[in-house]
């Protein structure tokens, strides 16, 4: 397994290893926005201390991975949002992203989504996957523009905390291998 770099650059983006002092600024721009996490994974932020507990689940990710968490920045510094990498094995990892919402539709998560994917492939990936909710047609375009194909629909299959967390929802299952 080879280390990944902990910091990336695109063409219009930045992505770096996130860090405690972040923390104030992923709270205010997506973490406890519901519109932004609606389909994700983890919980909307109620405070900062939830954004603490992420980054510092993120550097235990860094120390035992390859990679782990990035968060995405303009070239002007702006912070954008976030995606990163989560192995489940060395050669198995799993990846998403979540923007603020002024950053919507702007090919940022097509970007560095690709940066993802060009990671994975450097550190000995073998299979990335994503998973995304049926409803999450935006999404779903990200994942097939880089390469990503459809495996199968997963019914009842994952409960998003930010929907109805009792109720499992159907989810497009990606995966791209190397």
């Amino acid at each position: 397994m080879k280390r990944g770099p902990e910091k990336i650059e695109t063409a219009r983006l930045l992505l770096r290893k996130p860090r405690a002092s972040d923390a104030q600024a992923v709270f205010d721009r997506y973490a406890n926005d519901r519109q932004v996490t609606r389909y994700l994974s983890w919980p909307t932020h109620r405070s900062v201390a939830d954004t603490l507990a992420f980054l510092s689940w993120s550097d235990s990710e860094w120390q035992r991975w390859p990679a782990g968490p990035f968060l995405v920045f303009a070239r002007d510094g702006k912070l954008l949002g976030s995606t990163g990498l989560s192995y489940k094995t060395n050669s198995r990892a799993v990846t998403g992203y979540a923007f603020a919402r002024d950053a919507w539709g702007m090919g940022y998560a097509t970007e560095s989504l690709q940066a993802m994917v060009d990671l994975g492939r450097a550190t000995g990936v073998e299979r990335l996957e994503a998973i995304c909710h049926v409803d999450h047609q935006p999404s779903a375009k990200v994942l097939e523009k880089c390469g990503f194909r459809q495996e199968e629909v997963r019914r009842d299959h994952f409960a998003f905390p930010n929907l109805a967390p009792q109720k499992k929802s159907e989810v497009f299952s990606y995966v791209l291998t190397f």
